[in-house]
């Protein structure tokens, strides 16, 4: 238990800082920027565009998130998206663009995490293994019985994000822990925890005693089983990560494996 602990300490306390960048250059048909970067990045990072008006102002323009890497030239592909994490109609809003020399910041709030885990047992045997500032997922489940979702989708996840600034998710299924970014919802890292699991808190683990459900929509139905869920969850927006697929594959739940792209690599 020691050496799994420690192994988990080392390996994801890495992604607790802020990266800083210079926007190297600007593809405005395309919505994407490129950055130039001496350590790989992984796919999915999430941040934002900070365009420097005078020394001493500056405005977020863009969300972006890595989509690709190219570790001969060091450089980075970006994809930007709309801000809207502060928007207030009341006020007005620039109309500026992103230009060479702007700055873009990574890994925005990575050092605030939410933990899925099917037990409490579970929950702190791995919460106290990461140096990470928790995110108890009591507040999760508050925002889901607010929004009538006691089957979590992805836009709670990013629900969140925005309200607890918090940017990484842990997952925990069938002894690994999945990493993700809570906005790209993009794996980052699958690390082996061969802790037991002989039974499952629904939807996950929080001392809510019950989430309330809307009348109707998606999210409102009772979740029936904790695994094919979050499972499911992950192929829709890893679709080409051969790890999660051959971990479904054991389960053999079928439906879910029809969501990946592997083609002959299958």
């Amino acid at each position: 238990m020691k050496h799994i602990l420690l192994v988990l300490f080392f390996t994801l306390t890495l992604f607790g800082n802020t990266m800083h960048f210079s926007v190297s250059a600007v593809d405005e048909e395309n919505q994407t920027i490129q950055i130039e970067s001496p350590q790989k990045l992984d796919v999915g990072v999430s941040g934002f565009v900070v365009h420097h008006i005078t020394p001493q102002h500056a405005s977020i323009l863009n969300n972006v998130a890595v989509v690709s890497y190219d570790e001969q030239t060091h450089r980075a592909l970006l994809k930007m998206s709309p801000f809207t994490i502060l928007r207030n109609n009341a006020l007005p809003s620039g109309k500026w663009k992103v230009q060479k020399g702007d700055t873009v910041e990574l890994a925005f709030a990575y050092s605030r995490g939410l933990l899925i885990a099917p037990s409490e047992e579970i929950y702190h045997n791995i919460s106290k293994a990461v140096a990470i500032e928790w995110v108890h997922p009591d507040i999760f489940a508050t925002i889901l019985s607010f929004k009538g979702h006691p089957t979590p989708l992805k836009s709670d996840f990013e629900a969140m994000f925005i309200g607890t600034n918090t940017g990484l998710l842990y997952i925990f299924l069938d002894q690994k822990l999945y990493t993700l970014d809570m906005q790209t919802f993009k794996i980052l890292a699958i690390n082996d925890v061969p802790f037991k699991q002989t039974k499952a808190k629904l939807p996950f683990y929080s001392r809510i005693p019950k989430i309330e459900a809307a009348w109707f929509g998606e999210g409102s139905d009772e979740m029936k089983s904790y695994e094919p869920h979050y499972y499911e969850l992950l192929a829709t927006y890893n679709p080409t990560n051969k790890t999660l697929y051959e971990a479904i594959k054991k389960h053999q739940y079928t439906e879910i494996l029809k969501k990946f792209t592997l083609g002959n690599e299958k």
